[in-house]
């Protein structure tokens, strides 16, 4: 965790309810444009994921191929009590597929989603004016920019620097080139929240001040997630938006559940769920997941019955709560 800095903002805990995710749930089902963007977002993530999975490391791969790291396999059999190396190698595989997932879902979600709200995405080129953004859209008069960040807790503090200097070496070229004057800059985390956050993306915003020459900054970034900014003509707004947040700015009111939707409906097959009173390894999980106050007359098209534990559980993953009411 970051250490405490004059400015940084408080923040609450962002809570979900389920009856909300129902109700978002229904309003894309009656909508013909949020269905659309539903089943075409679906059908790109399952081609790009069928794709992924392809490359994944296979069961007949050769050892050099996972790049384990020794010491931590021999804490791992510790912690399981192994006494065979068949044990451990039926970890390995699966751990090395997350982590291959985990690079490489950030990256797909990003140019699937941005073109379908109307973004471009970008190619981010190193040591080139773009190396920080991944998409661009030109609203009116406004150019508006994203970085994007798979979760919370990417950031370090040389990264932060970077950010704020790439910002302000390129705001005028970025502004000259889309032949504006404002520019909206957004690092955008794709989950999480502000609280499960290490600040050092809202340490971007300190930078920016701490560099700018006095009398330039209109918006302070103290106590909020953005700042503001006038330098040679152009007016420049940087903000952090952190999971629901910045899907609400890529898309609108609809665009986090249907993102939800559609990656449910790419990834999750209907079936049978987990029998009633199945004991969770996690505490909470169930309790996450449960459907006990879904009205049994609840019934849509995009989403099936036993998909909604899905949709509970996804959504767990962009609050610090999600409640039953």
């Amino acid at each position: 965790m970051a250490k405490a800095h004059p400015g940084l903002p408080q923040v609450n805990s962002r809570v979900i309810t389920k009856s909300s995710l129902l109700a978002g749930l229904e309003l894309v089902d009656s909508r013909s444009e949020s269905t659309k963007r539903v089943l075409a977002m679906e059908n790109q993530f399952r081609d790009r994921i069928r794709h992924h999975v392809a490359s994944l490391p296979a069961e007949d791969a050769k050892f050099n191929k996972f790049n384990t790291s020794p010491f931590v396999l021999m804490i791992h059999c510790f912690h399981r009590g192994y006494s065979r190396i068949s044990q451990l190698e039926r970890d390995i595989l699966p751990a090395k597929q997350f982590s291959s997932m985990e690079t490489a879902a950030g990256r797909m979600v990003e140019v699937v989603a941005l073109p379908i709200y109307g973004w471009e995405a970008v190619l981010s080129e190193m040591h080139t004016t773009n190396s920080a953004l991944d998409g661009k859209r030109i609203e009116g008069d406004i150019l508006k920019l994203a970085t994007l960040k798979s979760g919370p807790r990417c950031l370090n503090d040389q990264i932060s620097k970077n950010f704020a200097d790439a910002i302000l070496d390129n705001f005028g070229k970025w502004a000259t080139e889309a032949g504006v004057k404002r520019v909206e800059f957004n690092y955008g985390v794709l989950y999480g929240t502000e609280k499960q956050s290490n600040k050092k993306d809202w340490h971007i915003l300190r930078n920016i001040k701490d560099k700018l020459p006095e009398g330039a900054m209109i918006l302070p970034p103290d106590n909020r997630w953005e700042c503001e900014f006038v330098k040679d003509g152009v007016e420049v707004h940087v903000a952090v938006r952190i999971g629901t947040d910045w899907w609400q700015y890529l898309g609108g009111s609809n665009c986090f559940i249907e993102l939800c939707i559609a990656l449910i409906r790419a990834c999750v097959s209907p079936g049978d769920r987990d029998s009633v009173g199945y004991e969770y390894a996690i505490s909470d999980l169930d309790r996450i997941i449960s459907t006990r106050t879904v009205p049994d007359e609840f019934n849509i098209s995009i989403l099936q019955r036993s998909q909604l534990e899905w949709l509970f559980f996804f959504a767990r993953h962009f609050c610090d709560d999600i409640l039953d009411t």
